[in-house]
């Protein structure tokens, strides 16, 4: 049972970046498969959970909030654009009419500006902007989990580059936010105005010249430490290497397009399955070209396993349950009914607590 319990996070025993958006990526799944609100609203609640039980005080855990408060501004907006702009769905419980303005058919078919605001066409619209704010939810909890730099560190030997372009830029920007409230606090102190057009060019160019000098700094430590050099590949392995990643990034963009679309559940998964081998196919060959080592590389543990499957699981108990139940899972607004919240739907749901339980603890003094 010892060996069962969380430990204290540290860097030896940190779980991998990987696991906590794989882990969001099930739950992102499972919220496209349904418009139910008390599932939508559940998601949110486990994803809110693990990450008040998880996260540390680092930068990106704060995350969380903004992605919060962006779902909110998702299902208003969604419903504004019902106000405004209509809805196709039929309602016999007219809540009130706006004043409609005429549009040409021929530039404006089927869309209405005003007109009769239902309550069926008003519930339909929640629904559809809850579905997009868990989605964005699911996204938030991967941001606030996830360290980014660690995560950019375990990225295949092929994407190196790209990753090391992410880095600086994720090193560049606090600093320039620290420059602008650096230079912002001196003109207070010198009496001088901190805003209008004016003083934001006076702030902008030291900034910008800071930039340039850290810029130039960091190309000649990254030239003086070999980056950019390559190994020699023969040109078959490169053709080849190409083949694959295109292939298998078409293969995940046709299989993960079946898996949100309620029709292509069938193919989805497999075709998901095969382009991700022929991407890490490709992605392990084109590997061949990097001659960098990596330091203290981060393990796939069991606990990662866990974190990842209790993400995939969910997924997978959703999928099953919109071909076994659509109706469950879509609760029809024409009648206007109550949604019911299906059992075992639900109680696969809370299977995606399992990371607040097996995740490594984050210290007291950086958990929030």
């Amino acid at each position: 049972m010892h060996r069962l319990a969380a430990p204290r996070a540290r860097r030896g025993n940190a779980l991998h970046a990987g696991a906590w958006w794989l882990w969001a990526l099930g739950l992102a799944t499972a919220a496209s498969r349904t418009t139910n609100p008390l599932l939508l609203g559940l998601i949110i609640g486990v994803a809110g959970y693990v990450v008040a039980a998880r996260r540390t005080a680092a930068p990106w855990a704060r995350s969380y909030g903004a992605f919060l408060k962006l779902g909110l501004f998702v299902i208003g907006l969604r419903l504004l654009f019902s106000v405004l702009l209509g809805s196709p769905i039929p309602g016999a419980h007219v809540l009130f009419t706006l004043p409609e303005v005429p549009l040409p058919a021929w530039a404006a078919q089927g869309i209405r500006l005003g007109g009769r605001v239902s309550a069926e066409q008003l519930v339909f619209a929640f629904y559809d902007g809850a579905k997009l704010a868990a989605l964005l939810v699911c996204v938030g909890a991967a941001n606030a989990l996830a360290n980014p730099a660690r995560l950019l560190k375990s990225l295949p030997a092929a994407l190196y580059e790209a990753g090391v372009a992410v880095v600086v830029a994720m090193t560049f920007a606090p600093n320039m936010v620290a420059d602008v409230a650096r230079l912002r606090t001196a003109r207070r102190l010198r009496g001088r105005p901190t805003g209008g057009v004016k003083a934001i060019l006076q702030i902008g160019l030291p900034v910008l010249e800071g930039a340039l000098e850290r810029s130039v700094a960091v190309a000649a430590s990254m030239d003086a430490r070999g980056y950019g050099r390559t190994a020699q590949v023969p040109p078959a392995v490169r053709h080849t290497t190409n083949v694959l990643t295109l292939g298998g990034l078409l293969g995940m963009c046709a299989g993960t397009y079946g898996l949100l679309a309620a029709e292509g559940a069938a193919y989805g998964l497999p075709v998901l399955a095969i382009g991700l081998g022929l991407a890490l196919a490709g992605l392990r060959l084109g590997g061949r070209r990097s001659i960098r080592t990596r330091y203290r590389p981060d393990r796939w543990g069991w606990r990662a396993w866990v974190v990842a499957g209790s993400g995939a699981a969910v997924a997978a108990a959703l999928i099953r349950a919109g071909s076994l139940d659509p109706a469950a899972l879509q609760p029809g607004v024409v009648p206007l009914v109550a949604p019911s919240l299906p059992l075992w739907p639900a109680a696969a749901i809370l299977i995606g607590l399992l990371p607040a339980f097996v995740a490594p603890v984050p210290p007291k003094e950086s958990a929030q």
